[in-house]
């Protein structure tokens, strides 16, 4: 039987690394009855965490998903849970989830306060405008403060926040929660904290808590202009009317409720899940989805949260299985049966739900149908991933799909033997198919196979996973930069002549080039062929070289140009011109002048002035305020250029170039240098020329090179 929209709340807990969301998420699960004993993740027994890798790391790598009942106001309430990672590394999994979830849990660590990953995950969840809830754990911890971590949320983050809930006692000392709607003490007894004994506030915190709470009305009055008139008339404003606003104003985001406790203790977890059912949205609360028309991308469409609509749904994760790929959706509008055919508008491909499975963790428990406003993952999914749309043949839509982020850090990776060789590519496209951050390429150049994703972690558990789950044997190492050669003056008549006597038939190609440096503009506006940034023009009169072997001559150029003349990388923005020559009539032959065009084109460029181009990258860096001189330093150290910042509230975008040389390990550098609250974006802007010293320090380089060899 489908569960009444109103009782459905879709939630995510997020938070930084280490500030406990995945302890929370087990508490869930105990008091929801949804497991007999709690997991703890120091023990590697959490079952929100039970990766390999997470077991013995201590840490969430991927996002999973479970449904749990929660009892509040004796009515029966059903949350979908998805515990995402904190580690900056999988932000792509936090992207993903927030886009499917209608509210949120941020976790802070009452010591600690809003940290680095903390503002990441908020600016993402401000970006998919998902209401939130903010849970101020540890406050058992050593040297943990309510008031410094609620500061925190509005200073760091520019948040609203509202507390309605105060520790009592902090690090040894905490003890319970008050409730300051109610201004009721609750205190968690038995074994695991599963009895909440409510009793008055203790006197030592009576002063303490009335002003907190004389704060709390204030605030939410404030929502409500029909609560700031009573406010201001000094009438007193019921607790049901202090909740209606309060849950208002965090549905539209312009407050955020501010509760505390101790998940590994056992405080205030119950109290938690009681301000999900009471403040954040059910999918009907929500506006309904937006989409496209696939026929017409500029009509726009949407679909409400009903069981009885068009079915639609986005596909948010796919995890490869031995058993078949599980692709997780996120069901919008309509209801879907086991077994139904569904399309792809996206590329137009039909799909069969073959399985339906409401999940726990790892565990499927499998279902008949679905209905609007639920997250489920679904077997018989071929041809479609992270971001796609399914939905009824008869009633296409594409709804809006989920941003990824671009990858920061590349290494080589290369097979150990043939077997390997065979397996790595399908691998790595399986790999790529679950995660969209990841990124792969074959590097002609370098003959390498490159692997990019989000940070160091993130690559070392790709190669883990290709090592230990995929049994595939790889080095890893880092990659080599791709550098470009180009020419800085014009030069004429440069003769390449290619003569050769050998007792029968001799070859012979003589040509005579100007070369010129070149630019895409420029050809198009002379309407030469620009191929690989070489331009050839043909300016031979009088037939001194027969029109047979003038494309040799071209031919010849570009080949010794796409191999690099003095450093050994492609030759870029030129304008080879052929302007003269002589033939034989018995010993010229296409390849004599493929040769002579070689040897023109050697002689041109040592002629011309040859530098080595590097490529500069475009980098974003968001760091706060406090940061910024170390990282504006740190720029300037990497032979950076800022070209401009910008602020954003408690954050500045520090736009800049630098070159890719530089950039290796920058990623983790950023963070030392930031507390971790500093991120970067990256993406190639354009080749430009390298300093001379750098460029005679890697001829250095290469000139040992090649003697080693010898």
């Amino acid at each position: 039987m489908a569960t009444d929209l109103s009782h459905i709340r879709n939630i995510g807990i997020c938070a930084h690394i280490d500030a406990g969301k995945t302890t929370v998420s087990e508490r869930i699960l105990y008091y929801t009855g949804k497991n007999y004993k709690i997991g703890e993740v120091h023990e590697g027994t959490a079952t929100m965490d039970f990766l390999q890798d997470e077991q013995e790391r201590g840490i969430t790598i991927q996002s999973a998903a479970t449904t749990c009942p929660w009892v509040h106001k004796d009515r029966e309430y059903k949350i979908n849970l998805i515990d995402t990672p904190g580690h900056v590394d999988f932000t792509i999994e936090v992207e993903r989830s927030l886009r499917v979830l209608d509210g949120a849990c941020a976790v802070f660590d009452g010591k600690e306060g809003v940290e680095a990953q903390s503002e990441t995950v908020w600016r993402q969840a401000d970006r998919y405008r998902v209401p939130r809830l903010c849970f101020v754990n540890k406050m058992d911890k050593i040297g943990a403060s309510f008031d410094f971590s609620f500061g925190t949320i509005k200073s760091r983050l520019g948040a609203n926040g509202i507390a309605i809930q105060y520790p009592i006692g902090v690090g040894h000392e905490h003890k319970g929660i008050i409730d300051l709607m109610n201004m009721r003490a609750f205190y968690f007894e038995g074994e695991k904290g599963e009895n909440r004994i409510e009793r008055d506030v203790p006197a030592d915190l009576k002063e303490t808590v009335e002003k907190w709470r004389h704060d709390m009305v204030e605030k939410i009055a404030e929502l409500d202009e029909a609560l700031t008139e009573k406010y201001l008339e000094g009438k007193e404003i019921s607790v049901d009317e202090l909740k209606a606003a309060l849950r208002k104003g965090t549905i539209a985001r312009q407050c955020y409720p501010v509760l505390c406790g101790a998940a590994l203790r056992n405080i205030g977890v119950q109290m938690l899940l009681d301000a999900v059912v009471d403040y954040l949205p059910s999918p009907s609360e929500v506006p309904p989805v937006e989409g496209t028309d696939p026929q017409d991308k500029e009509v726009t469409m949407t679909r409400p949260h009903d069981k009885d609509a068009p079915f639609s749904a986005l596909v948010f994760k796919v995890v490869s299985d031995t058993h078949g790929d599980l692709t997780y959706i996120r069901v919008y509008s309509g209801t879907l049966q086991k077994g139904t055919r569904l399309l792809n508008p996206g590329n137009n491909k039909k799909e069969n739900a073959s399985r339906i499975f409401e999940m726990h963790a790892q565990n499927r428990i499998p279902l008949e149908e679905v209905s609007a406003g639920n997250i489920v993952a679904v077997v018989g999914i071929k041809d479609s991933y992270t971001g796609d749309t399914l939905c009824d043949p008869d009633k296409p839509i594409i709804l809006e799909r989920m941003l990824f982020p671009e990858p920061v850090i590349s290494m080589s990776i290369e097979p150990k033997t043939q077997d390997d060789k065979r397996k790595l590519s399908e691998a790595l496209l399986t790999i790529r198919r679950e995660d969209p951050s990841f990124r792969f390429t074959y590097d002609e150049e370098t003959q390498q196979t490159i692997i990019s994703g989000m940070g160091e972690l993130h690559l070392d558990i790709i190669r883990t996973k290709l090592v230990r789950d995929m049994k595939i044997g790889v080095e890893v190492g880092k990659p080599k930069v791709s550098y470009r050669e180009a020419i800085t003056k014009k030069v004429e008549d440069v003769r390449g002549l290619f003569k050769k006597q050998s007792g029968g038939r001799g070859q012979y190609g003589d040509c005579v080039i100007s070369l010129e440096p070149f630019s895409a503009a420029a050809a198009e506006a002379e309407e030469l062929d620009f191929t690989d940034s070489i331009a050839f023009e043909n300016a031979i009169v009088g037939g001194v070289i027969p029109k047979e072997f003038i494309p040799s001559v071209e031919y010849g150029i570009r080949q010794t140009a796409i191999t690099g003349v003095k450093f050994g990388y492609p030759l870029i923005n030129i304008k080879a011109t052929l302007t003269y020559g002589s033939y034989h009539d018995v010993d010229s032959s296409q390849v004599a002048f493929e040769q002579a065009g070689r040897l023109a084109l050697l002689e041109a460029v040592d002629r011309a002035g040859p530098v080595l181009l590097e490529p500069i990258m475009k980098v974003v860096i968001t760091v706060p305020n406090e940061y910024l001189g170390n990282v504006t330093g740190d720029v300037s150290s990497r032979r950076g250029m800022i070209i401009d910042t910008d602020d954003r509230g408690v954050v500045k975008l520090v736009n800049c170039e630098i070159p890719l040389s530089e950039l290796f390990g920058y990623t983790t550098s950023l963070r030392g240098m930031s507390q971790g609250r500093a991120s970067a974006t990256m993406e190639f802007l354009e080749y430009r020329q390298m300093p001379r010293n750098l460029q005679e320090e890697m001829m250095g380089e290469k000139n040992k090179e090649k003697a080693a060899k010898k």
